[in-house]
């Protein structure tokens, strides 16, 4: 006699990703595909408090928004991810859904063994899909920040990052070296 066997879905709902445990991993879905990440290591944590410190800095400074962080997510036609690091416009009233957020003028995700593959590929599609005006995968390994927009090529950098979003007065140069310094050491 045969058991019944519970197999995983093939496809993933958004449904199904609100009814996964509160087990400290991160849950992602993207195009029906569930990304499962372990919690970050501290390099990784660091990285992100400094490079978010930057953005925040420089976000409020010229009133483009707020650097959100862990657990804001970008939940959208049946797909929710969540950034290491997004920049989104502060609106007049706070929403109770992530449907109703603005999307984010700039995602940033820093890589890890676990989420190198996806954040270069699954995502970075998914992102570009979304129209993000700005992408960027940053490598502490390489200590390189790769800025991906629409309809443009990569760029590479290891030296200074101009961003320049489209309130903002004057872009920021993010000196790139220095970020890693104070994040990573050395």
């Amino acid at each position: 006699m045969h058991m019944a066997r519970q197999v995983q879905p093939l496809v993933w709902t958004l449904d199904e990703l609100d009814r996964l445990p509160d087990d400290g991993n991160k849950y992602e879905l993207v195009r029906g595909e569930l990304f499962v990440t372990p919690a970050p290591s501290p390099r990784h944590e660091r990285i992100v408090v400094v490079l978010s410190d930057i953005l925040g800095d420089y976000v409020r400074a010229h009133g483009i928004g707020r650097a959100f962080r862990a657990r804001a997510v970008v939940r959208v036609k049946g797909n929710e991810v969540e950034p290491d690091i997004m920049v989104r416009q502060w609106t007049a009233h706070a929403q109770e859904k992530w449907e109703h957020v603005p999307l984010p003028l700039l995602v940033v995700e820093v890589l890890s063994g676990v989420t190198r593959r996806r954040d270069s590929s699954s995502k970075r599609e998914f992102y570009l899909d979304l129209g993000i005006p700005d992408y960027w995968i940053v490598d502490g390994t390489a200590r390189t920040i790769r800025s991906i927009r629409p309809g443009t090529e990569d760029v590479v950098a290891s030296d200074v990052l101009s961003w320049h979003p489209l309130k903002a007065a004057e872009p920021l140069a993010l000196d790139i070296p220095a970020m890693f310094r104070e994040a990573l050491g050395d």
